[in-house]
């Protein structure tokens, strides 16, 4: 039965349901060890680093398979760092990036996305604070003016975070560029 349905999926939803590969499971946890250790070597920049840009660089690239390089980023960064109420939010941050970069076309312009998506980069950052605090007003106990309190009290580096991100984000598109050429075969080592 599953093989007379299999002649009803399109091609391309075909390889997007298939079983990861050992290549794929390599691939994917470098490339979230990458962000872990690209988090690790800029930590001496308070809230400057190049995670939303390679959270939307490998949604860009491998769509919802993008989320597994994530969250092997968000695992490793709770087993060196420790799972503690500060890493809770990590769960579903980097997803919410992920979530809006899947949701832009496929086929956006080249001129579009090269300001596009520095946009949204920044826009997560500029929001990070905001999307981090429900979970420690629950966490913590804190009402809904305390709450709005510590997100005040957190604009600053969430300001600092954006613009870094906006920057950052014009890595975006020569960086899912050259994944697309690996991917494709076009580049050998």
């Amino acid at each position: 039965m599953a093989n007379i349905m299999n002649l009803f999926t399109p091609r391309s939803r075909k390889k997007e349901n298939r079983p990861l590969t050992t290549a794929e499971i390599t691939k994917f946890t470098m490339l979230g060890t990458l962000m872990f250790c690209s988090k690790i070597i800029m930590e001496w920049i308070p809230n400057i680093h190049l995670l939303g840009m390679l959270t939307m660089v490998y949604t860009l690239t491998y769509r919802k398979k993008g989320l597994i390089p994530i969250y092997v980023y968000v695992m490793l960064n709770g087993l060196f760092a420790g799972f503690s109420p500060w890493w809770v939010p990590y769960l579903y941050i980097w997803t919410i990036l992920w979530g809006i970069t899947m949701l832009l076309p496929p086929k956006i312009p080249v001129k579009v996305a090269a300001i596009v998506y520095p946009i949204i980069c920044a826009l997560h950052g500029f929001l990070f604070g905001t999307m981090y605090a429900p979970t420690q007003a629950i966490m913590f106990g804190l009402n809904f003016q305390q709450m709005i309190a510590w997100i005040i009290s957190g604009l600053p580096w969430d300001m600092l975070q954006g613009v870094g991100n906006f920057f950052a984000g014009f890595l975006i598109l020569p960086l899912v560029k050259l994944l697309r050429r690996f991917e494709n075969g076009t580049i050998h080592s």
